[in-house]
């Protein structure tokens, strides 16, 4: 059987069973996955404070810093990080959001005219060695001492154009399917630059997240497929309902 998952809420403790090379069902389905060996090396920790966001001065915290020292760890994200928009951004599902360093190295491809760096789009960490074409949803992971899930791809936001001062550019991310994605927390902790995220247990092989970020953006997508990916262990219940949502119209419409 799947490694079952518990969560006691936003402030509550999470609990998790079940690994990589454990016996059983767990074990066999991580081995369907290309890549399930995935063992990134931090390049930092980056939090923010809220600040006016030119050129409309909105709030947002997407200008991030790197800080040094072990960080703590909580189920609401990294001590000293905070959200501009609560409703979209933060809280126990969204507690943490992570950008590949191929995913920078595409975006700046796609658009050569456009000054892209690392750190630039909001995550509170990168690194090399995992994407969204080798992550999972459910996936877990230690990051210091802390474990954690990834939860759901990063949506699009229309922040991306006004921080990099060129319209179209949070669409160009769009058709990348490199987004990043977000992190829920398992187990509380400390993480620093320099520290590992090592995959622990996959219960959902059969979804990485490049194929629901393609299956979220595809015009009449296979309903069957929505289903399995809205079933998918580890998933945020918002994510499922859209995506049941998705499916039913569907349905109804075939």
């Amino acid at each position: 059987m799947r490694a079952p998952l518990s969560h006691a809420g936003p402030r509550g403790p999470a609990s998790y069973t079940g690994a990589i090379g454990d016996d059983g069902e767990g074990a066999a389905m991580a081995t369907e996955t290309a890549n399930a060996h995935i063992d990134v090396v931090l390049d930092c920790v980056r939090v923010g404070e809220v600040r006016p966001l030119e050129p409309e001065g909105q709030p947002s915290a997407i200008t991030k810093n790197d800080v040094g020292g072990p960080v703590p760890l909580t189920t609401l994200g990294l001590g000293g990080d905070h959200q501009g928009d609560p409703r979209v951004h933060g809280g126990a599902e969204k507690a943490l959001h992570y950008f590949s360093l191929e995913g920078y190295e595409k975006f700046a491809a796609a658009l050569p005219n456009v000054r892209i760096e690392p750190g630039m789009l909001g995550e509170n960490f990168h690194g090399r060695g995992a994407t969204e074409e080798t992550v999972c949803v459910g996936d877990v992971y230690r990051l210091g001492t802390a474990l954690v899930q990834v939860s759901q791809p990063r949506s699009p936001c229309w922040k991306v154009d006004n921080l990099l001062g060129h319209i179209g550019a949070n669409l160009t991310l769009a058709e990348l399917r490199c987004q990043g994605w977000y992190f829920r927390v398992l187990e509380e902790g400390e993480v620093n630059a320099g520290d590992r995220m090592t995959l622990t247990e996959r219960p959902a092989p059969e979804a990485p997240l490049d194929r629901l970020l393609a299956v979220q953006q595809e015009l009449r997508p296979d309903i069957d497929e929505v289903l399995m990916l809205a079933e998918a262990e580890g998933l945020t219940e918002k994510l499922r309902k859209r995506l049941l949502g998705r499916a039913k119209w569907l349905q109804s419409h075939a």
